[in-house]
């Protein structure tokens, strides 16, 4: 009788032990499931929330060259009205040229000192009846044509903060001489600034002596460029 009852209470006790490894395989086996899940489910939700970026990113590219198209027939349209500006038609060099031509010609992409120099000395300071043209300095833009050691480099580069190139120049003559060279810098198409003006009288003539600058603006560069988007 007391065998009968061991075998029971030993064959209990391994099917406890059975059930107790088939729960842990359960439970081991629903936790790997759950954890793999959850990793699912987290590279799901940076997946959404990355392509959510990237749409948006699209949807303010799709906005920008919407915006461009639309704005192109008005520029379209001022263009053509400046065809029509009597002023800037009687400034054209050549009958050929467009309006816009003029505009572009008084606020060059560069700063090319030596055409500055070659205007003001072949078409400003030249043809007055009774003028001298006594001295002519046209300074190199520093960090755009010229370096500290005196060596050039391409235009485009750099520069100063304002775009700016400094002249000066000294003329003689009548004071109907210099009041042309005045007239001229004023009708010209090239925005000058002039800083500082000293007339003397030496002789019979006037010395006329004038400190300017000249502008030009850097040339816009409008490309599309690919974006990174970071996750």
């Amino acid at each position: 009788m007391a065998d009968q009852k061991s075998t029971a209470a030993v064959r209990k006790r391994a099917q406890i032990a059975k059930a107790n490894r088939t729960m842990f395989l359960w439970i081991a086996v629903c936790s790997a499931v759950v954890g793999a899940a959850v990793v699912v489910a987290y590279f799901l939700v940076q997946t959404l929330l990355y392509n959510e970026k990237l749409i948006a990113e699209k949807n303010n590219t799709v906005s920008v060259l919407e915006q461009n198209l639309e704005a192109i027939p008005e520029l379209q349209t001022q263009v053509r009205v400046l065809d029509t500006n009597a002023d800037l038609a009687a400034a054209k060099s050549s009958e050929d040229d467009r309006a816009i031509r003029v505009i572009l010609d008084a606020l060059p992409s560069d700063a090319n000192s030596l055409a500055l120099g070659a205007s003001l000395q072949g078409r400003l300071l030249t043809g007055v009846d009774g003028l001298t043209l006594e001295s002519l300095q046209v300074d190199p833009v520093v960090g755009v044509e010229s370096l500290s050691n005196g060596s050039v480099v391409n235009a485009g580069s750099g520069g100063s903060s304002d775009y700016q190139i400094t002249f000066r120049f000294s003329v003689s003559g009548s004071p109907e001489a210099l009041k042309e060279v005045l007239d001229r810098l004023e009708r010209s198409i090239r925005l000058i600034d002039v800083r500082s003006m000293r007339i003397e009288t030496q002789s019979n003539n006037q010395v006329m002596t004038i400190n300017a600058r000249a502008f030009y603006e850097p040339a816009k560069t409008l490309e599309l460029t690919n974006k990174a988007v970071q996750r």
